[in-house]
């Protein structure tokens, strides 16, 4: 539900300003679940829905929409739902490359716009960083670096985690990266978000101190 002051209500929480939402799922099942009315509104709204999904599980992503009620064919048809693979988003080339990725999700944002959808509802599926590929190792740098990019728009970012794939290392660096949470199923502003020239920062420093520690081996 979008009202005139441009929130979304879903996740039994009121999305306001910050756009950019870091969700955390123990399954699949669960994930569905909880952002089926976000999906589900979005189509009915006119919004573009664009999705990044494992090419594995591409097929039963669609199947699972249309259990929603989501007329799938009609939707690619018309181009008002785009789902991509890992390997035409962030592992074209077969490696990650952030910058390129960044651009990307800015002419996805700035494309619907022109094309006159009202938002574009951005779905991520993370779990093409623990593929053994060049780069992957920046996610946490693209992340934050996003919060450079998404405060221009209106349009909404949810990157989704499987808790049970991701290391509590990662999980907090996601959560920190991300002004908007989902968990436990609840969609609420996050706490631990740290601002992105901080987290830069930090990131640095850990690299300084990681190649202090190698060169001393």
């Amino acid at each position: 539900m979008v009202t005139n002051d441009r929130s979304v209500q879903f996740a039994g929480g009121v999305l306001r300003r910050h756009r950019h939402i870091c969700a955390f799922f123990n399954s699949t099942d669960e994930e569905h679940r909880v952002l089926r009315s976000f999906i589900k509104d979005g189509f009915e709204r006119g919004d573009k829905a664009f999705h990044l999904v494992n090419p594995e599980l591409r097929e039963d992503h669609l199947k699972r929409l249309a259990e929603a009620g989501i007329n799938v064919q009609e939707g690619m048809d018309t181009g008002q739902l785009e789902v991509r693979r890992w390997q035409d988003a962030y592992l074209r080339g077969d490696h990650f490359d952030q910058n390129a990725m960044l651009a990307l999700i800015e002419e996805v944002l700035q494309s619907a716009d022109t094309a006159g959808y009202p938002l574009t509802r951005l779905l991520a599926h993370m779990e093409w960083a623990l593929l053994d590929k060049p780069g992957v190792d920046n996610l946490v740098e693209y992340e934050t670096r996003l919060n450079y990019v998404l405060p221009k728009y209106d349009d909404i970012v949810i990157c989704a985690y499987d808790l049970s794939k991701f290391g509590a290392s990662v999980v907090m660096d996601a959560l920190r990266t991300h002004p908007a949470v989902i968990i436990g199923g609840v969609l609420e502003e996050n706490p631990f978000f740290v601002p992105p020239d901080q987290f830069l920062l930090e990131i640095r420093e850990r690299r300084s101190v990681g190649e202090s520690a190698r060169m001393t081996s």
